[in-house]
């Protein structure tokens, strides 16, 4: 079968930009499609041809099978990648791929189909001697059914959608009263996410571990794992750190659970790149969960420790070849490690966020060991409520974990990202946690311990702010050097004549923390007073001494005997990104003199915390709902989210009906309170 020529990537954003990076090396030509909301997007112009599908809804464009093969012929693409995602996993569109003529990357329509559904995969699993949790995959769907079901597995139980994967359709129900309500929104989750509202219920482990390994066969009979792969670190049941090897697994667990996978791909006839997924209790104990027919998000902490290529492989495969190394040549080396940068707001339960990115800033991976970037976007790129809101991935290579996650700390730290909310703050707390550094963590880890993470990542501290005042105040001299004997008639930091300056800032946190700032510029140093707005703290002097260009990037920071080395503040607006203390965090200049501090607010009317459709609806107008009652459902950027009641009261109007699209802020509905 001759070699892959043109190959066009069913797909947007950051697995796109991947794949072309491969094709690019192998003399591929690549070929991306479009949306309206892409036209001008990253993978758009790195791709050495381009063509539109559709309107900006996936289901209009990205998964609109007739555009794509239309694309693919106007094209004259010999083959097509489904990236992951969209239709990475959508048995008939593999299918009609094959009978049009070009080849498919990925397995066949059976496998997709069949290790798609978790039912089916659970059986045949099941009859392959794979480990399984006990469960039920039947046909009966029915509340009835599914709840009796549930009883006799016995609570908690875990309901998931039966098709498609990443967390989508996934929930706990944790009594007999709640499992209905539960079930109801897993199916209609799973619905919206893969047209197929099946459900299966299942043993829930408390705290398992997530463990995964990676697997290709080809056409010839070779099945191939490439070890496996720590994804335990989730929110909303979807990964945010991978790391390989797992810190968990010893040598009898490893040995066992790749085995079981490549049995696992085996009894498919797999061909193509794949992933077979277990949970794993405390007790080593691991049991089958499901398989992605496709190529995972964190591939690459494979690829660097193994030093193969895994989409190369897929272009092999899908050309027909065999694969181009035996398992006994797969050798890994060394530890790494991926986080997975998200446009979200941990603060507010992962809500995702959008807007243009006003600065993207990775360490350059050209001059920083171990380091690779994969990224569909840019400054100046928009972060759409069409898609799935990932901004990058950051992947750290070392020779152990320790020295890989050194790296990872290093780069989160030096990573900057302005325009929309993002999760860096809060992968640098979840690095920095004792459980993690410890290789002790779970399914459950993130959920347990997120209002101490969110805190912490949106802690100042006080590097931070003298970092701040030090460049707004010096924007262009040199404190401690040489030149602070220049004429002042050159300089620009509010010199006067007699007496010393005095300058009042007010800095913002996300947190909504209000500081105070005095800074008296007593050469060389400044004298910088520091006060928490609303609170009783007294206020803290300090002696700071600077040394660089605090405009034009890192400048050495010192805070009477102690050095916090290279700072760095960039300025976008009145918002600032400060890099101290091994941390980012964003600041606003809000005013230079002291506000006062907002009443609470009162209105319990709630609006949309997010851009999104309306799902369902729990009330009508004259209901009585009591607080923390669910209003409504909002769906929007692959993920639903509950508005509640924020106190008791009657229903006054509702101002939205299901199917509507409704934009942030915008009231949804209109409580009476109850009278005190």
């Amino acid at each position: 079968m001759a070699k892959l020529t043109k190959l066009l990537i069913a797909n947007r954003g950051e697995i796109a930009c991947r794949i072309m990076r491969t094709c690019r090396e192998l003399g591929v030509a690549s070929v991306a499609v479009y949306s309206t909301a892409d036209a001008n997007a990253r993978h758009v112009r790195e791709a050495d041809e381009a063509w539109p599908i559709g309107n900006a809804p996936a289901s209009e464009s990205y998964l609109n099978i007739d555009a794509l093969l239309e694309a693919a012929a106007l094209s004259g693409a010999d083959a097509v990648h489904p990236g992951y995602g969209f239709l990475s996993e959508n048995a008939t569109f593999a299918q009609r791929v094959r009978e049009a003529g070009l080849r498919f990357v990925g397995p066949g329509a059976d496998a997709i189909e069949l290790m798609g559904s978790k039912a089916a995969s659970r059986a045949r699993m099941r009859d392959a001697g794979v480990p399984v949790l006990p469960g039920y995959d039947g046909d009966d769907q029915s509340d009835e059914r599914l709840r009796a079901e549930a009883q006799a597995i016995g609570y908690p139980v875990l309901i998931k959608a039966s098709a498609g994967g990443g967390g989508k359709g996934m929930r706990v129900a944790r009594s007999s009263d709640e499992f209905v309500a539960t079930a109801a929104g897993a199916r209609r989750e799973a619905m919206s996410a893969f047209g197929d509202d099946r459900l299966i219920v299942e043993r829930y482990l408390e705290r398992p571990r997530h463990i995964e390994v990676q697997v290709i066969g080809d056409a010839h009979g070779n099945v191939l794992h490439l070890y496996e792969r720590e994804c335990s670190v989730q929110r909303r049941h979807q990964k945010i750190i991978e790391e390989t090897p797992s810190p968990y697994c010893d040598d009898e667990l490893r040995s066992a659970i790749t085995a079981a996978a490549v049995e696992a791909a085996r009894t498919v006839a797999y061909e193509n790149a794949g992933t077979v997924e277990f949970i794993v209790d405390d007790q080593r104990r691991f049991y089958f969960m499901e398989m992605n027919t496709r190529l995972q998000v964190e591939h690459p902490v494979t690829e660097m420790i193994t030093g193969v290529d895994l989409v190369a492989c897929q272009l092999a495969v899908a050309a027909g070849e065999a694969l181009p190394v035996s398992q006994d040549e797969i050798t890994t080396q060394g530890h790494a490690i991926e986080c997975r940068l998200y446009a979200e707001r941990p603060e507010q339960d992962f809500l995702p966020a959008t807007g243009t990115i006003e600065a993207l800033v990775f360490p350059d991976p050209e001059t920083t060991p171990g380091l690779r970037i994969d990224s569909g976007v840019e400054t100046g790129d928009a972060v759409s409520i069409h898609y799935d809101p990932m901004i990058a991935k950051l992947i750290c290579h070392g020779e152990d974990r320790t020295q890989a996650l050194h790296r990872m700390r290093q780069t989160l730290g030096e990573t900057t990202v302005v325009g929309v909310g993002n999760n860096v703050p809060l992968l640098g707390e979840l690095l920095g946690h004792p459980a993690f550094d410890a290789g002790d963590v779970d399914t459950t880890f993130v959920d347990r311990e997120l209002a101490a993470l969110v805190a912490g990542a949106g802690r100042i501290s006080p590097a931070h702010l003298l970092a701040a005042a030090a460049a707004l105040t010096a924007p262009r001299r040199l404190i401690g050097d040489a030149q602070e004997a220049a004429s002042p008639w050159l300089r620009d930091d509010h010199w006067r004549a007699a007496g010393v300056d005095v300058r009042r800032l007010r800095l913002t946190a996300h947190s909504g923390q209000a500081f105070i700032l005095e800074v008296s510029d007593r050469r060389p140093a400044l004298e910088i007073l520091v006060r928490e707005e609303g609170t009783e703290a007294a206020a803290a002097l300090y002696s700071v001494r600077t040394r660089g260009e605090p405009s034009a990037g890192p400048f050495a920071l010192a805070v009477g005997d102690n050095a916090f080395g290279a700072v760095q503040v960039t300025r976008h607006g009145e918002r600032l990104l400060v890099h101290a203390d091994g941390r980012l965090q964003e600041l606003d200049v809000t005013s230079a003199y002291p506000v006062a501090r907002a009443a609470a607010d009162e209105d319990s009317n709630p609006t949309a915390p997010m851009p999104g459709t309306v799902v369902a609806l729990e009330v009508s107008e004259g209901d009585e709902v009591a607080e923390g009652a669910a209003l409504l459902t909002l769906e929007g950027m692959k993920m639903e989210f509950t508005v509640r009641a924020r106190k008791a009261g009657r229903v006054e109007a509702v101002h939205c009906a299901v199917g509507d699209m409704v934009d942030a802020e915008v009231p949804l509905v209109t409580l009476q309170q109850e009278e005190s």
